[in-house]
């Protein structure tokens, strides 16, 4: 599958497969192979009420924090190598901070690349492929990750999908390179409003007046008003929204057999969400400038692919 036309390559990667039934030993290949999947607007109970199946193989299923309530943010935590937290009463910020970024080299099958390897610019992205000789990579989905923000510094390999809701297009596009090791990152849309996969015809879709095509609207100089904002939903009609999201995470667990199929077996996997979503809880529908216990929620899962 060639790269949409909003992708950029930066430089030649090696020589790349697809699905592996073995990777070589860790050492030799100089470290651990890491996906990072990033299920957008997930909040945690609904990750919970869908009942995942395939995502339990790598671990339990986590109630975490986000750093942030929408999508740039939070990605610029997640790549500063800031996952989801679960921090309670009593830490220390610092000290969170540090095991955090030091647990890498754990997730990478090399202790000596903690803290002092990601520092100082604490950019995993620039630190694995220029310190550690990492292919870097990643398939975004939300115009908010776009090619042209800061976020895609630091990548070999960074392609913006035609779609936002087709996350088996991402995983039909994976490849990774035979001679050495790989981070990626997957950001896909299911999850996110209006909560639909991509097999589900875009007539059926709930609309919201100004959420579609805003990003074009705003490109043309055209801002959304607050004339032009909808009535808000009613209660049954958020508890149909909220449906649909929960809908969109069974599927996308249903999904991770086909990124299973795909990865080099002993690849290290986190499955998490850059923020939650409101469905109504104290008067709020949705994310962004909104700060709520339900928009900083997300789930979180972990392990190595055997």
């Amino acid at each position: 599958m060639s790269d949409p036309a909003m992708s950029r390559t930066k430089r030649p990667a090696s020589s790349v497969r697809g699905a592996v039934p073995r990777l070589r030993d860790d050492r030799e290949l100089g470290g651990r192979h890491v996906i990072l999947v990033v299920l957008d607007s997930l909040r945690f109970d609904s990750m919970a009420a869908a009942r995942p199946r395939l995502a339990l193989r790598l671990g339990p299923l986590q109630r975490r924090w986000s750093y942030a309530t929408w999508t740039g943010p939070a990605h610029y935590n997640l790549l500063m190598g800031l996952l989801p937290h679960d921090a309670g009463p009593g830490s220390f910020a610092a000290a969170w901070h540090g095991a955090e970024l030091s647990a890498w080299g754990r997730r990478l099958g090399r202790e000596d690349l903690g803290l002092p390897a990601l520092g100082p610019a604490l950019w995993l992205p620039s630190a694995l492929r220029e310190r550690c000789g990492y292919f870097t990579q990643a398939f975004v989905s939300m115009p908010a990750l776009n090619p042209a923000v800061p976020l895609a510094v630091g990548f070999d390999r960074y392609v913006s999908m035609p779609r936002h809701n087709d996350v088996h297009a991402i995983y039909g596009a994976l490849s990774f390179p035979e001679d050495r090791p790989s981070f990626t990152l997957i950001n896909t849309g299911e999850t996110h409003y209006p909560y639909a996969t991509a097999e589900e015809p875009p007539g059926g879709w709930p609309r919201l007046p100004g959420v579609h095509g805003v990003f074009g609207r705003l490109a043309n100089g055209q801002p959304l008003t607050e004339a032009e904002a909808p009535a808000f939903f009613s209660p049954p009609h958020l508890r149909e929204l909220k449906a649909r999201q929960v809908r969109a995470a069974s599927a996308m667990d249903d999904a991770l057999e086909h990124l299973f199929d795909r990865c080099p077996r002993g690849a290290h996997i986190i499955l998490t969400s850059d923020h939650g979503e409101l469905f109504g809880e104290d008067g709020f529908f949705g994310h962004g400038p909104i700060h709520h216990e339900k928009v900083l929620e997300v789930p979180f899962v972990e392990g190595l692919l055997d």
